[in-house]
């Protein structure tokens, strides 16, 4: 199914489901989505009739925004700042994993020798489990990085303590009430794209500055925990960096983590860039709800000195809709396969 352009809807729902404002008239949409951090969504409506007097009632947390595209779902999650104007309402919100910054660990938890993505779950199910606006969890597949992790009673933001996580070797995105978990090489592949998709050029960037032969992770504060991987690269030669994540707990962990940032940074990162203004073609051969974090991509350049054909893990998306149409932008990074 080609990426087209698309239409896009929105409306207001109570914390309850209830139907608080049907978007009458849609000025401008922005939705997107984002591995490993919160994604957000702004819209700007036009009151008319009775659509002001519900978007006057619209409060930061209490009521969601939902957004359509043609008809399907793509986007949900708690409103944290709307604007009313003299002759328009517009209301940015987060996704779901927006509360879980406002959330933190209700117990204490220890867990030895456990999986990450069964780590985050727990994480994830601890911090709705007192009031639950509505999610749901699909763990994609196992990191197979498994390790110590020990958390306290109200210490910490729960989002913090995934997002560390994230550092080690889990990746993990929100569509919709659904928080996807999955590992750095889960890249199930949803296109393909070529020159032909990117109209305005592409620009592709080696990442020097994240290059390193050389990682060593150092656990908890006691200092008596540490990983490593890596070490003098023939052909690059010695690059060393060196990070702490307090939460690691035993060697085992700190190396998995250590060898997940070596895979993250070796060899040097090349990224394809479609973040400066350059949109997908309508024509191109992907399902822009299917466009999620985590997934991948075939892509295939010819139209710079540098060559490209790999398969490239989708970063982050960005969907606008204005009166100018739509733009669908898509940020990809290596996947490591």
């Amino acid at each position: 199914m080609p990426a087209g352009c698309g239409t896009h809807q929105a409306r207001v729902v109570d914390r309850n489901g209830a139907l608080i404002a049907e978007a009458d008239v849609l000025l401008s949409v922005e939705w997107t989505r984002i591995l490993d951090d919160t994604s957000t969504a702004t819209v700007l409506i036009r009151p008319e009739g009775d659509c002001c007097e519900g978007l006057a009632r619209v409060r930061s947390w209490r009521h969601q925004l939902q957004i359509f595209r043609d008809g399907h779902g793509v986007w949900e999650g708690p409103i944290v700042s709307p604007t009313w104007q003299v002759d328009s309402v517009e209301l940015r919100a987060v996704d779901v994993l927006g509360w879980l910054d406002r959330r933190v660990p209700h117990e204490d938890m220890l867990f030895p020798d456990t999986d990450l993505t069964q780590i985050a779950h727990a994480l994830i199910r601890d911090g709705f489990a007192p009031d639950d606006p509505g999610h749901e969890v699909a763990i994609l597949s196992e990191t197979r990085i498994r390790g110590r992790r020990e958390y306290q009673q109200d210490v910490g933001q729960t989002g913090d303590h995934i997002r560390a996580l994230a550092e080690t070797g889990l990746d993990y995105t929100a569509v919709g009430r659904r928080i996807l978990l999955m590992g750095e090489d889960h890249c199930d592949r949803v296109g393909t794209l070529t020159d032909a998709d990117f109209p305005s050029g592409l620009e592709i960037s080696e990442d020097g500055a994240s290059l390193a032969t050389r990682w060593i992770l150092h656990g908890n504060e006691a200092g008596d925990i540490k990983g490593e991987a890596g070490g003098i690269d023939p052909y690059y030669g010695l690059l060393e960096r060196v990070t702490e994540e307090t939460s690691v707990r035993d060697n085992n962990s700190a190396a998995a983590g250590a060898r997940s940032r070596l895979r993250g940074s070796f060899p040097a990162p090349v990224f394809i860039d479609t973040s400066n203004e350059t949109t997908l073609s309508p024509e191109a051969a992907v399902d822009v709800p299917s466009l999620v974090p985590g997934y991948c991509l075939d892509v295939m350049t010819t139209s710079t000195c540098r060559n490209i054909s790999q398969v490239l893990k989708i970063y982050g998306l960005k969907v606008t809709e204005n009166q100018q149409g739509e733009s669908v932008r898509v940020q990809l990074v290596p996947s490591g396969v």
